[in-house]
């Protein structure tokens, strides 16, 4: 096979190598749970409307392991049907619908993270993937979440979890011997990957290499390949409810998103729930071509909009465009009007959502947007 590189610039950090190897009380809950669902119905089914919030319906966000075998199914079997429909973007290598959305990830990584906008950027680019499941794949209800501090905080290895079963779940682990890194890693800088994490192919579950091949990645690299994984609880504590709990303690958004997706060289939530499953998923660039990855990001959206209603008349709109990225040019600090009028960018996919502008996903009850977590 032929291997190319989709851009040369390159970072040090740790994270870009691969993502850098109860405080919520019962009070907390209900506060959550008060303000996260209309006053006068809070037991509202999948299908129903927030009429209030202009939504004809809204959707429900269960966290997987309470969904039904069948519900799981039939979410895996609509992924595996974006994995077959043919590609809108012209981005090299992508042959599929769900590599359009990796290609985009890959071309924006550098853009999206460390940054003010990483939890909108990230709440609008799950749910333009959940619209893709439901418009273009028949499937008819909400994108689930994986609650890894359920896993971690429970003692046993991740392994353990639901989500990695080989017959209702995304498969286990990667194999080892099983994959080799292309032979023209050294064209790209080692810190784009972190060759250890890609243990082996995944041989189990509906991803596994006899499923599923992988047009894109590691990292910038454009090959074919099968799923990579490489679990590694060493990182665990990080997804503890411990950390979280922390991290929903901050006063406003900036140190909330920091304090949930880290800064370059900082374990966090955000990068130790992808390096704790490694490989593809732990790669800064390319990590979506495992679809773990957008029921994690569901998880840290349900983590962001848990701290928004815990005070929701404060932090509905509460944003800012704090910039971490050392090696890019700084970009002016903003918030309010400013930070909530920055324009998503979505590259090839951008005319996709209905929504253009930070504003626009700050409140999921309302359209666009229209879903609650449970």
């Amino acid at each position: 096979m032929t291997h190319s590189n989709l851009h040369p610039n390159s970072s040090s950090s740790k994270f870009r190598a691969g993502f850098y190897i109860p405080f919520v009380t019962s009070l907390c809950l209900l506060v959550f749970l008060g303000l996260a669902w209309p006053t006068d119905d809070s037991s509202i089914p999948n299908g129903s409307s927030f009429s209030e919030f202009g939504c004809k319906r809204t959707l429900v966000r269960k966290e997987w392991r309470t969904l039904s075998n069948t519900q799981k199914a039939a979410f895996i079997g609509a992924v595996r049907c974006t994995q077959t429909l043919p590609n809108m973007t012209t981005y090299e290598g992508v042959r599929t619908r769900y590599d359009d959305f990796q290609a985009v990830h890959i071309h924006t990584a550098d853009t999206v993270h460390y940054v003010g906008h990483f939890l909108p950027w990230h709440r609008g680019f799950v749910k333009m993937y959940e619209d893709v499941l439901r418009e273009e794949c028949g499937y008819d209800d909400a994108i689930p979440y994986w609650d890894w501090e359920v896993d971690i905080d429970s003692g046993q290895p991740v392994q353990k979890s639901p989500i990695f079963d080989p017959k209702t779940g995304f498969g286990g682990d990667g194999v080892p011997g099983t994959y080799t890194l292309p032979s023209n890693i050294s064209s790209i800088s080692l810190s784009d990957l972190m060759p250890s994490t890609f243990k082996g192919c995944v041989l189990d579950g509906p991803f596994s290499s006899a499923h599923y091949t992988v047009h894109l990645g590691p990292g910038k690299l454009i090959t074919s390949h099968c799923l990579v994984r490489g679990i590694d609880n060493s990182v665990a504590h990080y997804l503890s409810s411990e950390v979280v709990n922390h991290a929903l303690r901050a006063a406003d958004y900036a140190r909330f998103r920091e304090a949930l997706e880290g800064k370059p060289g900082e374990e966090s939530e955000h990068e130790s729930g992808h390096m704790i499953i490694g490989g593809d998923f732990g790669n800064f660039y390319s990590s979506p071509a495992d679809p773990i990855f957008f029921l994690h990001h569901a998880n840290l959206d349900r983590i962001w909009w848990t701290w928004q209603t815990i005070d929701l008349k404060t932090r509905l709109f509460d944003v800012s465009m704090s910039n971490h990225q050392t090696h890019r040019r700084q970009e002016r600090p903003g918030k309010s009007q400013e930070a909530l009028e920055y324009m998503l960018d979505y590259g090839q996919l951008s005319q996709l959502p209905l929504f253009r502008t930070i504003r626009e996903v700050m409140d999921v009850r309302g359209a666009p947007l229209c879903y609650a977590y449970v």
